[in-house]
């Protein structure tokens, strides 16, 4: 399955949060959204998962959902979102008890995404048990139970270490390399948009505009942090949206 943004603009009130927004997320692709603070980049992973309705344009969807797919567009939230009272394996399955799944069913889908995440051993472990990376492994696990069409990232590795950031994009790049899925990604960090982008998306401040496509034409598992080629990515990222970044940062200033 593909999206298509066409025309996309919002407002809350008086304030426009984004404006004109033209862009299509392949299939199979990682896209990443970068720009600066307060320039809208939630705002638009918002209205592509269908949790606002955009106040100008259309999101469009073409082609088939994998087979399998229970939820065609799936979100990974910073804050990992887990019940508390439910192990990791009780989290995962939650998202499968409305789809008049079998037990067994349920039981194997489980089993599949908690190994492919590397959590079999902790399927019984509650959150407050799980360190902070394993936690965000959990809501990998229950978004891919799902197997969506698209996942919907919103700078889920933001709330951890650097350590353990740099541990999560190692998963999520294995996780690709098997079984390659379509993702919308927001981060701030750059590095992370040049370690598991396909394309990253510069927009504005606000409010929000395509500034700059990038697309990074290198395997994800060939992809070396130390890699001077990916260094230069960063580097152009950052050239494109540091003059929108100070204007940003003089605007929040000013008010």
């Amino acid at each position: 399955m593909q999206l298509h943004l066409e025309g996309i603009g919002h407002r809350y009130g008086d304030t426009r949060v984004l404006d004109g927004i033209d862009l299509d997320i392949p299939t199979g692709r990682i896209v990443c959204i970068v720009g600066p603070s307060g320039c809208g980049k939630s705002t638009l992973l918002r209205l592509i998962g269908g949790l606002e309705r955009p106040g100008e344009g259309r999101v469009m969807r073409s082609g088939e959902a994998p087979p399998g797919c229970l939820n065609a567009l799936t979100y990974v939230f910073q804050d990992f979102a887990l019940l508390p009272w439910r192990s990791a394996r009780g989290n995962v399955e939650l998202v499968l008890e409305p789809h008049g799944l079998s037990r067994a069913q349920r039981r194997a889908i489980v089993d599949d995404v908690l190994s492919r995440t590397r959590l079999q051993a902790f399927g019984d472990a509650l959150p407050r048990q799980l360190s902070g990376g394993m936690r965000q492994r959990v809501a990998i696990a229950r978004a891919l139970a799902v197997k969506p069409a698209v996942m919907l990232m919103d700078e889920p590795l933001s709330a951890l270490d650097s350590q353990t950031r740099e541990l999560l994009m190692d998963d999520l790049v294995g996780l690709w390399t098997r079984e390659p899925f379509t993702a919308v990604y927001v981060t701030h960090n750059l590095a992370e948009a040049v370690r598991l982008g396909h394309r990253v998306v510069v927009l504005s401040r606000r409010p929000g505009r395509v500034h700059a496509l990038i697309d990074i034409d290198r395997p994800l598992a060939g992809r070396d942090p130390a890699d001077p080629d990916l260094e230069a990515h960063r580097r152009t990222l950052w050239e494109s949206m540091r003059d929108e970044a100070r204007a940003a940062d003089a605007e929040l200033l000013d008010a």
